[in-house]
């Protein structure tokens, strides 16, 4: 915050009734004339003691409820003198020279619809509030401005801070726009979950921009700087389905794709619900929203970052559910020990698990050291485990994890036991050799005793009178942990025979 922070006006403060206010002559309008010249001079001289000669948009906006039968203002809002571009160059950190954020500050003086805060970052703010109240924050004093500001016919009060201060608090989450959101993006689009994208890129307005994996690189490459982002389902074809959903009253937003593929979107309330339904009963196909922020909930959402990849934009996004689940993701690290319960064990082997209210999966490998028939013989539906994470895909929203990976390697403790004969049972035999289990369970631990070690080993008939279900004698010649083999011998685990 700015340690200098003074509100300009034309109000005496001698003309105020006991509880402050302002009980004088002036009126609360733009006299758009000496006054507001007045406002203009005197905010010159406070950016001339601040050797500040340009200055920063930031948080732009306009009127937000544009109703049926009203017309854009001639001059944009009030922008045309300031910004060649109108709407287009008014958006978020859009830098001006003075001249022009003096056009912003007459604009706002004159209500004529577009307000922002403009800033030198870290050195000079101007704010202006209702009914002709200015504010002006700097990082040294101003006595020359205050000077002239007297000149001028105004008066300037020293405040702790203006009440038009941008809100600087952390988000609870915000996602930027970055490569990883416009990779989610298209996957969304491409599994036919995603189909369009709303643009709000000035406080109060938005652009709707229909999205499919051939156009997403030019709508990214069209946004507005430090846009806000989000992303919904496709619009839908049946027309008379979305108007039989509108409701009684209240407020609405319709957006609709007419046939030529134009995009349109209006707010409407139940004075205007007729002339809304008249024009969407021709679109291709068609959408409604409510106004209301906790009905209208998207897909999930973003705003846009700079070229570096900063996101310096202060208003944010209200989260959704599903960028909760990416934060959540973002936060997990390969080797991390999570908690989750078992949500589903899927006939094709994958276990999914339910971590933070993200989906999990654990493949039949990860389950376990041993070997395992079905994930249903080591986990159940319903039941807390505690995995290790193995990866993260927040394109997707996956999160790969592993049982086996918190549980010790019996294999790792049997290499302790190499040249150790002990009993143990045929299993299977093959053509190169027999296997033996070691261990004296459903799915214990098995080794191969080659041909050429079996007891009395003929090159004829290598497994003559060995069975499955055999019971042998081997010792142990090798293990080896990470090609997960145990080698064994039947000819060295009773060398006299």
């Amino acid at each position: 915050m700015l340690p200098y922070v003074y509100r300009v006006t034309k109000y005496d403060p001698a003309d105020r009734d006991e509880h402050g206010h302002y009980i004088g002559a002036q009126g609360v309008t733009s006299d758009r004339g000496e006054y507001e010249g007045a406002y203009l001079r005197a905010v010159a001289a406070f950016a001339a003691d601040a050797g500040v000669d340009r200055l920063a948009v930031r948080e732009p906006g306009i009127p937000s409820f544009v109703y049926f039968g009203t017309a854009e203002t001639a001059d944009a809002y009030g922008l045309d003198a300031a910004m060649p571009n109108g709407l287009q160059g008014f958006h978020d950190g859009a830098v001006v020279q003075l001249p022009a954020a003096l056009e912003l500050v007459r604009s706002m003086l004159r209500e004529s619809g577009a307000w922002c805060r403009l800033e030198a970052d870290g050195i000079f703010e101007v704010h202006v509030g209702w009914d002709q109240y200015l504010y002006v924050c700097t990082s040294r004093p101003s006595e020359n401005a205050l000077a002239r500001a007297r000149a001028l016919g105004l008066f300037s009060e020293s405040l702790d801070a203006s009440p038009y201060a941008a809100e600087t608090e952390a988000p609870e989450v915000q996602r930027p726009g970055d490569d990883e959101f416009w990779s989610a993006l298209a996957w969304a689009v491409a599994s036919g979950r995603a189909g369009m994208l709303e643009e709000m890129y000035i406080e109060g307005a938005s652009r709707w921009h229909p999205l499919s994996r051939e156009t997403l690189d030019d709508v990214r490459a069209g946004l507005a700087p430090r846009a806000r982002l989000a992303v919904w389902p496709a619009l839908s074809p049946d027309i008379g389905a979305v108007l039989g959903s509108l409701p009684d009253d209240g407020l609405v937003e319709g957006v609709w794709r007419d046939a030529d593929g134009r995009v349109h979107n209006a707010v409407a309330d139940e004075e205007v619900y007729a002339e809304l339904t008249m024009r969407m009963a021709r679109a291709a196909a068609a959408a409604l929203l409510p106004m209301y922020a906790d009905e209208r909930v998207p897909l999930f959402t973003a705003v846009l970052p700079d070229s570096d990849g900063v996101v310096r934009a202060r208003w944010r996004t209200e989260p959704t559910p599903e960028d909760r689940k990416w934060a959540f993701l973002k936060s997990l690290r390969p080797g991390q020990v999570v908690t989750g319960t078992v949500t589903e064990v899927a006939p094709f082997g994958v276990t999914f698990v339910d971590v933070g209210g993200c989906e999990g999966f654990i493949n039949i490998p990860e389950l376990s050291w041993r070997s395992v028939a079905h994930p249903a013989d080591v986990v159940s539906v319903g039941r807390r485990i505690h995995t290790e994470v193995l990866g993260v895909d927040a394109v997707r929203g996956r999160l790969a994890l592993s049982l086996k990976a918190l549980l010790d390697d019996p294999m790792q403790q049997l290499t302790g036991q190499i040249g150790t004969t002990l009993a143990g049972r045929v299993t299977k035999l093959v053509p190169f050799g027999v296997f033996v289990s070691i261990e004296e369970m459903e799915n214990g631990l098995e080794g191969l005793v080659h041909n050429s070690e079996l007891t009395g080993w003929q090159a004829e008939k290598p497994q003559l009178g060995i069975e499955i279900g055999s019971a042998v004698r081997v010792r142990i010649l090798d293990v080896d942990p990470v090609g997960r083999r145990i080698t064994l011998s039947q000819r060295q685990a009773d060398p006299e025979v």
